[in-house]
């Protein structure tokens, strides 16, 4: 039978995944663990449906996941007992759009390189060698990377124009947010909106639920904030990302997978 009391939201990137390697070996007790009670873990993550969708069949996952960075909702058909108004069927799951297709941010994206004079590279700029060679990819990685459908990760060459840059995406009624290796260009849509939406359904779903949301960059900030134990792994080096500050902040020691593992084996000791 399913644990009807806990669900796990999980950046990817840097949390479950090394961020040099993308291995996830150190989490795997972890995983197993909330495999065996049943325990939905939802993948909230900047990646492409396309990339999640090779990662959920690596773990053996079957729950929900939310790509670009909150845009895309995705719920396996018939995962909830009970229809979403909000939702339209598309290959097999029920689809929540809340970002801003690709074309318009491409689109947009150009014009503020443009007019604002500022070096930066996009992934629609980027070939599938180049894209590999930043992101520490092999080929075959790279290129569900770059199906996009609602976020356009960019490189920005001088710093300085970081300000300049949002504000044109906030005046264009867009934002910009910061992950690991890349800033994104998305609609006015993030990770929190998305994963307050899937509590309503699971809560719905199964009652009073305890929610655990674990990240390690600025980009999960909306999600920790809307979850009952928000926790931060550190990054490389064993430092948590300044950006995120607030109180009941979880700051796990351990980084990437391995802080994972012990932020997950810790909570599922407490249960009763």
């Amino acid at each position: 039978m399913n644990s009807p009391g806990l669900v796990v939201f999980s950046d990817l990137d840097g949390t479950l995944l090394d961020h040099a390697t993308y291995g996830f070996d150190a989490a795997r007790p972890a995983l197993e663990a909330l495999a065996a009670l049943r325990v939905p873990l939802v993948f909230c993550s900047s990646k492409t449906r396309a990339e999640i969708e090779a990662l959920r069949g690596a773990f053996g996952n079957h729950d929900p996941f939310v790509s670009e960075n909150g845009s895309g909702i995705f719920i396996p058909r018939g995962y909830f007992p009970f229809r979403i108004p909000e939702a339209r069927d598309l290959a097999g799951y029920s689809v929540v759009e809340l970002g801003t297709r690709y074309e318009i941010l491409r689109a947009a994206f150009q014009r503020m390189r443009t007019e604002g004079n500022i070096p930066m590279r996009g992934f629609g700029d980027m070939n599938t060698d180049e894209i590999a060679r930043l992101c520490g990819y092999s080929k075959e990685q790279a290129e569900p990377a770059r199906r996009r459908e609602y976020d356009e990760p960019f490189i920005l060459n001088d710093p300085a124009g970081e300000d300049t840059v949002r504000r044109m995406a906030a005046e264009a009624g867009l934002r910009i947010d910061r992950g690991g290796r890349f800033f994104h260009l998305t609609g006015p849509s993030d990770k929190g909106r998305a994963v307050r939406m899937l509590i309503e359904w699971f809560v719905r779903d199964r009652g009073p639920t305890t929610t655990v949301g674990i990240g390690d960059s600025l980009n999960d900030l909306p999600m920790l904030r809307v979850v009952d134990v928000p926790v931060l792994v550190a990054r490389p080096g064993g430092v948590h990302d300044p950006a995120v500050q607030f109180d009941g902040l979880v700051l796990e020691k351990g980084v990437g997978p391995e802080g994972w593992r012990a932020a997950v084996l810790e909570i599922l000791s407490r249960r009763p």
